[in-house]
């Protein structure tokens, strides 16, 4: 009994943190540790593209990080915003002490995330070559882009089912185990990628080989744990086919719109991809060496866009839309500091960065080129990120996603339309980011302060 009563003292001290205290504390308390798990995700694709680009070559390199990288994100990018679709419902029930729905929420979801995987990995093996071809990937690459993808795309139930479990434990207000099985797993992808890549020689598909062995491991690791954990957000595997359809609605009507938020960020980085690719190899090395680089500024501001879902969906769950707005607002300053420093750091050692990834002059002078330019506009994007995610614990899902469509993806693909004609050069095509972000930032603060006032909450 004992046992027990601290355990309720445990899951009550995780709530409390988060609806209770100083806010910008205990934000950064669970922001790093989501921070640092995201670090350790991205270093699974860093360390693919390091080892293959060092091991087998600058085309190898472009098969992991190409149109390969583009495609995947779409898929893996849908099921995200699904999953944070499950995180605000948990948040909301964990925040409000309804213990019995956090139990529903939590074995519909982890259903959703298994039927989800199946369907997605036949989907992305059976039409890679038909994506890979829209992409316009050329044909020297072709084949390992091939080949990688179709690996990758096997596992996707183990990738799916881990991204759903971790997003429950952020619910509850737990982001320090998530950090610890992607450790785990990193620390396994390493050795695994220098085993299938540089020992077996297998190129891209050795390192599609190891990002998997290493997917599974996690989705292992937080299936354990689920089942341990005697909490009420604790997995039962038998009341896996006990899904609520109530439940189920309300985590869609969330996390449907922003999957396809996300999705728009992906289709219209894959219409980018496509024109990188009509600049050759050399170009196409370079972007996918920078898009590992820009990994660590988008996970910085992800991490606290989750951050702030987070403590939005509770507090909200809670009553307390006091500490909603004081977490926007927050959450919106630490980042903004962050996104700079980050900004002033890549432009002040790119050469040192491109360095790391592959040896020909040629492709660091471009990545360079490239990082110099885009770092300069990183701070608008926050803006975007911080009330997105704000919107999102308060359960307001569709008019963001409305505004990602329009000017994110539309916006995107309009400008690539248009001015490439008149100018077909790397910096016409990269302008596309800035232009998007100013012009999505404008529309989130103008709805953002509508939704407040219209609900009764001056944002103040």
């Amino acid at each position: 009994m004992d046992g027990e009563n601290m355990l309720k003292e445990k899951r009550q001290g995780l709530t409390d943190r988060i609806t209770e205290g100083v806010i910008w504390k205990q934000i950064l308390l669970f922001f790093f540790p989501i921070l640092l798990g995201s670090l350790f995700q991205q270093l699974y694709n860093t360390a693919d593209a390091v080892i293959v680009g060092r091991c087998a070559g600058k085309e190898a390199l472009s098969a992991v990080g190409g149109s390969t990288f583009s495609i995947i994100n779409i898929f893996v990018g849908f099921f995200t915003g699904i999953a944070s679709g499950a995180t605000v419902v948990v948040a909301n029930f964990y925040g409000g002490k309804q213990e019995k729905e956090v139990s529903r929420t939590v074995h519909t979801s982890l259903m959703l995330s298994l039927c989800a995987g199946v369907l997605f990995g036949a989907a992305g093996i059976v039409f890679a070559p038909v994506m890979l071809r829209l992409l316009q990937t050329p044909e020297n690459i072709f084949g390992q882009s091939l080949g990688y993808m179709r690996i990758y795309f096997a596992a996707t139930p183990a990738n799916l089912f881990y991204i759903m479990g971790a997003g429950i434990l952020r619910a509850a207000g737990d982001s320090r185990r998530p950090l610890y099985f992607l450790i785990v797993s990193c620390l396994a992808n390493i050795p695994l990628d220098f085993l299938f890549v540089a020992g077996f020689q297998m190129g891209a598909e050795g390192a599609a080989i190891a990002t998997v062995l290493s997917q599974i491991l996690s989705a292992v690791m937080v299936f354990a744990v689920l089942c341990r954990d005697k909490a009420c957000y604790g997995l039962i595997p038998g009341e896996l086919l006990h899904c609520s359809g109530d439940i189920m609605k309300r985590v869609l009507r969330i996390g449907i719109p922003a999957g396809l938020q996300s999705v728009t960020y992906g289709l219209s980085n894959g219409v980018i991809q496509s024109k990188v690719n009509s600049f050759g190899t050399d170009n196409i090395a370079a972007w996918s060496a920078y898009t590992k680089l820009d990994g660590l500024y988008w996970m910085t501001v992800s991490a606290m866009g989750i951050a702030v879902t987070t403590f939005v969906g509770q507090n909200l769950g809670a009553g307390k839309m006091d500490r909603v707005k004081k977490s926007m607002w927050e959450c919106m300053g630490m980042t903004v500091v962050m996104a700079g420093l980050i900004s002033i750091f890549f432009y002040a050692f790119a050469d040192f960065f491109f360095g790391i990834f592959v040896e020909d002059a040629g492709v660091i002078s471009l990545g360079v080129s490239q990082l110099h330019f885009l770092t300069r506009f990183y701070v608008i994007y926050v803006v975007v990120e911080i009330l997105s995610g704000t919107l999102r614990g308060l359960e307001c899902v569709v008019v963001p996603t409305i505004i990602s469509i329009l000017l994110v993806c539309g916006l995107r693909v309009l400008w690539i339309v248009a001015a490439l004609p008149v100018s077909n050069t790397m910096e016409t095509v990269m302008m596309s980011y800035p232009i998007t972000w100013m012009a999505a930032a404008v529309a989130f603060i103008l709805y953002y302060n509508y939704y407040m006032k219209k609900n009764g909450n001056t944002d103040g």
